[in-house]
């Protein structure tokens, strides 16, 4: 390639791994030469030769989630930009799972990983410390704990959107939550939640309470047993959006009209949120952003920059028209 080229081997190198480090046309006539012939340069040697083989890892709970696969999508393209890889796994919400998946990644040889929240196996910790993996839980804010994090405030956002509906007058509310187990995220906003209904006399009786997984069918059951009886509560807060639209389908199969007998709100501001009838209101989740500042967290430690460990994310309150005082206020 040097020959084609007119240059020397070493300057061919720089040109591939340091390309600011040869002129534009240099670099230039070198990738014509790298387009002729087919080069690929041989990852594995260069993993020797460097000790890094240019990949991310990234474990999360799964990718039958919108948000997941949004975010995912965002990360890659930003990696792209670097010249990384990602190497993607799931853990189903298990820490067992999430602990053999780690281990699997780290033999492959990553620089670094992404984990979606902070509920680890010790295990986890244990492994990522001795091979000295730099890793980032992303989702979370948690700027008390000594792992880095880059996230939303998860607890702040259930008492904002509980706080619009306190504001509308509603006093009787339900929540359809997701399930709490092994999702910090999930336990934060249902703890925002608790803490705005209970400081205005409002704690739910347990009837009104359930949890699902994030589909339509096990929401769309729940609403079914909450909106059944007669004493039925006037607003239900739902754990994510996917959750929101299951229950206002059921809703409207039992002919309760939202928001005149029933107002619904959720999390995430998925993009068919605001194209349903009527639109949600929910919180957003600045999803792209959170991905790309985990991705650039490490890309910056790899690279020896001490970049900021603990990124807090704004949400938004988006009110449309799921929503409105209570009937007869």
């Amino acid at each position: 390639m040097a020959k084609r080229a007119g240059v020397s081997t070493a300057t061919v190198s720089r040109a591939l791994n340091n390309p600011e480090s040869v002129s534009t046309g240099l670099r230039a006539r070198i990738n014509t030469v790298i387009d002729e012939i087919g080069y690929i340069p041989d990852a594995s040697a260069r993993a020797l030769s460097s000790r890094r083989t240019r990949t991310i890892g990234a474990i999360v709970p799964t990718i039958d989630n919108a948000m997941f696969a949004r975010g995912l999508q965002a990360l890659q393209s930003y990696l792209a930009t670097q010249d990384y890889l990602l190497l993607l796994s799931t853990n189903e919400y298990d820490l067992d799972i999430e602990l053999k998946q780690a281990r699997n990644l780290v033999s492959r040889g990553i620089d670094g990983l992404i984990l979606r929240g902070d509920k680890r196996h010790e295990e986890l910790r244990r492994l990522l410390l001795s091979q000295k993996i730099p890793f980032v839980n992303v989702g979370v804010y948690e700027p008390d704990k000594p792992y880095p994090s880059v996230g939303v405030d998860n607890a702040a956002a259930g008492r904002r959107i509980t706080q619009h509906l306190m504001e509308l007058g509603h006093r009787h509310v339900g929540i359809v939550a997701a399930m709490q187990r092994n999702n910090d995220r999930a336990q934060a906003r249902l703890a925002g939640v608790l803490q705005i209904l209970e400081e205005h006399g409002s704690a739910p009786p347990e009837r009104w309470m359930v949890q699902v997984n994030y589909n339509l069918d096990d929401a769309r059951q729940a609403a079914r047993y909450i909106l059944a009886d007669g004493d039925r509560p006037t607003a239900l807060v739902c754990g994510n959006d996917v959750i929101a639209y299951g229950v206002m389908l059921e809703a409207q199969k039992l002919g309760i009209a939202v928001p005149r007998q029933l107002s619904v709100v959720g999390f995430d501001d998925l993009e068919w949120s605001r194209h349903l009838q009527p639109s949600l209101t929910t919180i957003h989740m600045p999803t792209d952003e959170i991905w790309v500042k985990a991705g650039e967290y490490l890309v910056e430690h790899l690279v020896g920059a001490s970049g900021i460990m603990h990124r807090e994310i704004d949400f938004s309150l988006v009110v449309r028209e799921s929503t409105a005082p209570p009937a007869g206020s």
